[in-house]
């Protein structure tokens, strides 16, 4: 069976290479006589799986030992959590940029741990539609954090912001991790759910840094510490193994493609091919996006009315294309353009959006 065009906002495409060998890994691991999803954790084999996945991810991002890679449970949800239990001293003050749903879930865990809470800026003021260029953090910050892409309403940081020596950047990068290069030593730590860019569902790609992390607060519940998880090599408890398996294998491919500048260079063409397609139809298909702010993963879209949207995601799912479907949120149409997405399933999305404007504008 051919495969389809998959624009799913996550969990999302797969490299059907990556596939492949997960697919042969799955019965028979290196000639072992059983599966990658039945070997112990504890194993020398699964030791070497997970330690290949964390070397892949510093080389990736040129990572020194002054950094830790560590792979959670509980995705970039609970990590909205165990930063502010972690990271907010007493004294001190979480310091957020709002500029989505994301962020708004972020900080009401905040909220829940009756934590002091600012937010250093905000761009609900136009329906999530920019990133905000200047921000004014409160007294005693404890970190300044913020969410590099916003999958719901398609906008996307464009480059690392600047803060003051001495206070932490903390990121969810979940759907852009991996996907350009970026100043990582802006950052003191760095989230991201794999199921985007890095792998299936199940697991949560932390990269901190070493001092940063012996800031942490102590005595918290032990699944929610991070140097606990650290000191245990992010297996305190038995980890979702086959997920940091896959990720390792992903973080492979991202390696053999040519790393991160070839992998931005192959988003900002599949993501040129899709906003020309917006940009020609002289407002058929309407980007809700500020054009500086756009995307190169999550292209948000409207059309004339509702009824051809639904038309459009039906058309589309029948040659091929599924996943447009914009968020239950916002409604739309929506083009996720992970890392793993072809060339060519740009081109042919951009091309039936001419096709069906033809027939239906």
């Amino acid at each position: 069976m051919e495969r389809v065009h998959n624009f799913n906002a996550g969990p999302a495409v797969l490299p059907e290479e990556v596939l492949r060998e997960a697919q042969s890994d799955l019965f028979n691991y290196k000639g072992m006589g059983l599966s990658v999803m039945e070997m112990s954790h504890r194993s020398k084999e699964y030791e070497a799986i997970i330690n290949e996945a964390r070397n892949a991810a510093k080389r990736i991002y040129g990572l020194g030992d002054d950094w830790d890679v560590l792979f959670l449970h509980g995705g970039a949800s609970l990590q909205f959590l165990m930063v502010p239990l972690n990271f907010i001293p007493e004294g001190k003050v979480a310091n957020y940029i709002h500029t989505g749903v994301w962020s708004k879930k972020a900080m009401a865990e905040v909220k829940k741990l009756n934590k002091p809470l600012h937010i250093a800026a905000s761009s609900e003021d136009k329906s999530f539609s920019y990133i905000p260029k200047n921000y004014q953090l409160s007294d005693n910050p404890a970190y300044l954090h913020i969410t590099t892409n916003n999958t719901i309403y398609g906008t996307e940081w464009k480059t690392d912001p600047d803060v003051p020596e001495g206070i932490p950047l903390i990121a969810d990068m979940s759907s852009n991790f991996m996907s350009k290069p970026i100043d990582i030593n802006k950052y003191s730590l760095i989230y991201a759910g794999a199921q985007k860019n890095v792998g299936p569902a199940g697991c949560a790609v932390v990269l901190v840094k070493k001092d940063f992390l012996a800031t942490a607060a102590a005595n918290l519940p032990s699944m929610l510490d991070y140097q606990i998880h650290a000191k245990n090599g992010s297996m305190y408890n038995t980890p979702p193994c086959f997920t940091i398996y896959m990720v390792g294998l992903v973080m492979k491919w991202i390696e053999n493609y040519g790393g991160l500048a070839m992998i931005e260079q192959n988003n900002k063409a599949k993501a040129k091919y899709i906003y020309d397609a917006i940009d020609a139809s002289n407002g058929f298909y309407r980007g809700t996006v500020i054009p500086e702010y756009r995307s190169l993963m999550n292209i948000t879209f409207r059309l004339p009315n509702e009824e051809l949207e639904a038309l459009f995601i039906s058309e589309a799912k029948k040659n091929g294309m599924i996943g447009l479907k914009g968020h239950r949120d916002v409604g739309g149409c929506r083009a996720s353009c992970y890392n793993a997405l072809p060339l060519n399933a740009a081109y042919d999305l951009a091309e039936f959006m001419k096709n069906f404007q033809k027939q239906n504008g």
